[in-house]
């Protein structure tokens, strides 16, 4: 029975094959979406090991945020272009998951391990009917499999569907999202390290205003992990 499965899997794999999202080479046993080589050669920032690092830095004098970091560069052009686009746009919501987890497993063994709870920055119920999935819970998904830490969906929500934050300067990016987001569950959140997850972070403006309200719940830390920084 076993041969004849793998016989019926190595046939559909020739007429449809299991190709890398990245690089469009055959995946083998265990590889999901994108090849081991492909994950490897992201250009990973290593942010998790600085507790002083570029995405911290963001939030220095705006909002006080115990960890930052970003799993890998994102630059227009880059072979991991056409990547996020699927992700964010084209619903290759997996993506998310399979980043996610091996994002999860490369800050497992940092200051990150201390978080109680992941939170997703929160898409508008207006945009998720429209898109079909919250592109960030997808990635707090992954890395919670990989850090084996619950992730909450249900107690942070967006009050307010706003524009898109592409072509907008710092301070139209902050204005764009002021007092947008909402508490729904307090006492799921109330006293918890908060592991506050984004898909790519450029001014910090969504991340900023998440976490001030956030932090109004007592004895709460924010901590921020977002997949890409441009």
């Amino acid at each position: 029975m076993r041969i004849v499965t793998q016989y019926l899997t190595d046939l559909f794999n020739l007429f449809f094959p299991n190709l890398c999202l990245v690089c469009n080479s055959h995946l083998v046993n265990q590889e999901e979406l994108i090849c081991t080589k492909c994950l490897y050669n992201l250009p990973k920032t290593g942010y998790h090991q600085e507790i002083d690092n570029p995405v911290s830095q963001l939030f220095w004098g705006r909002t006080k945020i115990e960890y930052a970091t970003a799993y890998f560069t994102f630059s227009k052009g880059s072979r991991y272009q056409d990547l996020m686009h699927k992700f964010k746009y084209h619903g290759s919501k997996e993506i998310g998951y399979v980043l996610g987890k091996a994002f999860g497993n490369h800050i497992r063994e940092s200051v990150f391990n201390e978080v109680d709870v992941i939170v997703p920055v929160p898409l508008h119920k207006s945009k998720l009917k429209k898109r079909g999935y919250n592109q960030s819970e997808w990635i707090g998904m992954g890395l919670s499999e990989a850090l084996q830490v619950p992730l909450d969906i249900i107690s942070f929500i967006r009050l307010v569907a706003t524009e898109t934050q592409t072509r907008k300067s710092r301070f139209e990016r902050w204005k764009n999202v002021e007092n947008i987001f909402s508490i729904t569950n307090k006492e799921a959140l109330t006293g918890k390290h908060i592991l506050l997850v984004d898909d790519v972070v450029t001014t910090g403006s969504t991340l900023e205003a998440c976490a001030n309200v956030l932090l109004d719940l007592d004895n709460t830390k924010v901590s921020i992990a977002t997949l890409a920084v441009a």
